[in-house]
């Protein structure tokens, strides 16, 4: 009885996830979630009528462009982290940090730029929603903040390299999400504001 070996030069490999890559990703779809019914209650609600018209604050082009360019810095920064640049990186990784606390301020000023055109949090729907919309990202803009300050420390303990980026590709995912996000509440406010 003879044996049969055969060797397989390309085995398929079974699909696999980093355990931390996936909760991220289970996370990510949370999100769209509830910012996708809190879009979908606005045009409902818009629909109903007794609708506020205002303009939407001009800081809100300010602050697009602000979460845009931080998401390409960081982009930036993760190719630095996959050459081993650490200096580029700690640079890239600090201005991004300080362009997600603009964009912070920015929001913050935003909203007083609503309350100066009698925009308030109570009272008609269509003001209570910019304030929700805006409001829920800018929380979760600031857990993205507190993971590129985790990134950092680790990268100043050059725990980050080019042999281990999961805490960067998962740090750049987020933070590309947020930029997404943010680039559609704005287009979204845009067409129905």
């Amino acid at each position: 009885m003879g044996t049969n070996i055969r060797l397989v030069e390309n085995p398929v490999r079974p699909f696999s996830v980093h355990p931390h890559k996936f909760a991220l990703w289970l996370f990510l779809v949370s999100i769209i979630m509830i910012f996708a019914s809190l879009t979908s209650a606005f045009i409902v609600k818009q629909g109903e009528g007794s609708w506020l018209d205002y303009n939407l604050p001009s800081m809100f082009w300010f602050t697009t462009a602000v979460i845009i360019t931080s998401s390409g810095l960081l982009q930036w920064g993760y190719f630095a982290a996959k050459q081993d640049q650490f200096i580029k990186l700690r640079i890239l990784l600090a201005l991004t940090i300080v362009l997600g606390l603009v964009f912070l301020v920015g929001q913050w000023l935003s909203w007083g730029q609503l309350v100066s055109m009698d925009v308030y949090f109570v009272g008609n729907p269509g003001g209570s929603f910019i304030y929700v919309l805006s409001g829920l990202h800018a929380i979760h803009l600031v857990s993205g903040i507190v993971f590129l300050i985790i990134v950092m420390i680790s990268v100043l303990k050059n725990k980050v390299h080019s042999k281990n980026l999961v805490r960067m590709e998962m740090c750049t995912t987020y933070w590309h999400f947020l930029g997404a996000l943010w680039v559609y509440l704005f287009i979204f406010l845009v067409f129905y504001h």
